[in-house]
C-alpha cells in the first residue's frame, strides 16, 4: 500500500453525508448538478480522486490505495460514517472502500460498473491526449480539432477537454496522463477480495440499459460480495447514465438513500 493522498473536495448542502466518486478522466465537478440536487437532503462531498481534478498527482492508482484516500479524506473532514456513490472507476473505489471499511460506509451506490475485470479500453484516447502538442494550443477549439481524428465522438472529446486548463498563456492537463496510462491494466481489473469478505450494508447497483459495463451476467459476482444488493436499470441510458437520464437516476438514488 502506498502513501495516502489528501483529496480535493467540494461540499454542498446539509444533512446526512454522501460522498460522490467520479469515473476515469472525470472529477467532482462533473457531478455538480447531481450533487446540488442531492444536497437538498444531504451533505454532499464531491471528491476528486488521485491524479484527477484538483487532487495531487502520485505514481500509483491501486484501488486499495484510492479507497484509503477516500476514507482518510472523509475522516479528516469529520465524516466517520457516510453513504458512498461511485461511478465507473469511482464505483470500483467505492466497492473496495465498503468491503475494507464496512463500518464507515452507511450505504453504497454503484453506477454502471461491476466487481469484475474488463478489457483494456481508452488507451488510444490516452495516447492521443499525451501526444497533443500543448505549445500549439491557443484555445480549446484547437485541441478539439487536433483530437478529432483519434477521438471522433464530439461529446466524448468535450468531456475529455474539460481537463485541459488554459491559464496565463499556458496549457496543461489536469489529469496525470502518464500514470493513468501506466496503471490502466490495474484500473480495468478488480482486486482479489479475501475469502468470505462481504459488505452487508444496503447496496444499490444502477445499470445503463444501453451500456455493456453492468450486465445480467455480472449479477453472481455482485451478489457474492454484496449479498443485499438491489440492481436497477435505466432504459435509454448508456455508461454516463447520470448525465444522459438525470431525472431517472436521481429518482432511483434518492429513493434508495431515503428508504
Amino acid at each position: 500500500m502506498g502513501m495516502v493522498v489528501p483529496l480535493a473536495v467540494v461540499e454542498h448542502g446539509a444533512g446526512p453525508p454522501l460522498a460522490i466518486l467520479h469515473g476515469l478522466f472525470g472529477s467532482g465537478r462533473n457531478w455538480a448538478s447531481i450533487a446540488q440536487r442531492l444536497a437538498t437532503h444531504h451533505r454532499v462531498i464531491a471528491i476528486d480522486l488521485r491524479n484527477h481534478g484538483a487532487s495531487p498527482w502520485v505514481d500509483t492508482m491501486g484501488y486499495g490505495e484510492m479507497a484509503e484516500d477516500v476514507l482518510s479524506t472523509m475522516q479528516a473532514r469529520g465524516y466517520d460514517r457516510f453513504a458512498l456513490l461511485g461511478h465507473s472507476m469511482g464505483g470500483k473505489v467505492a466497492m473496495i472502500a465498503a468491503l475494507e471499511h464496512g463500518t464507515a460506509v452507511d450505504r453504497l451506490i454503484v453506477a454502471d460498473i461491476a466487481p469484475v475485470a474488463y478489457p483494456l479500453r481508452h488507451l488510444a484516447h490516452l495516447r492521443a491526449m499525451r501526444e497533443l502538442d500543448l505549445a500549439a494550443i491557443k484555445r480549446r477549439s484547437d485541441a478539439d480539432a487536433a483530437l478529432a481524428a483519434a477521438i471522433p465522438d464530439a461529446a466524448e472529446r468535450g468531456f475529455l477537454l474539460q481537463n485541459l486548463i488554459l491559464e496565463n498563456g499556458r496549457v496543461r492537463w489536469r489529469l496525470n496522463l502518464s500514470t493513468i496510462e501506466h496503471e490502466m491494466p490495474r484500473l480495468v481489473g478488480f482486486p482479489a477480495v479475501p475469502a468470505g469478505r462481504t459488505y452487508d450494508g444496503p447496496t444499490l447497483f444502477v445499470a445503463g440499459g444501453l451500456s455493456d459495463y453492468l450486465r445480467p451476467e455480472h449479477e453472481p459476482a455482485i451478489r457474492h460480495l454484496f449479498p443485499h444488493a438491489e440492481i436497477a436499470n435505466i432504459d435509454n441510458a448508456g455508461h454516463w447514465l447520470h448525465a444522459e437520464q438525470p431525472a431517472a437516476f436521481l429518482a432511483i438514488v434518492e429513493g434508495f438513500l431515503t428508504g
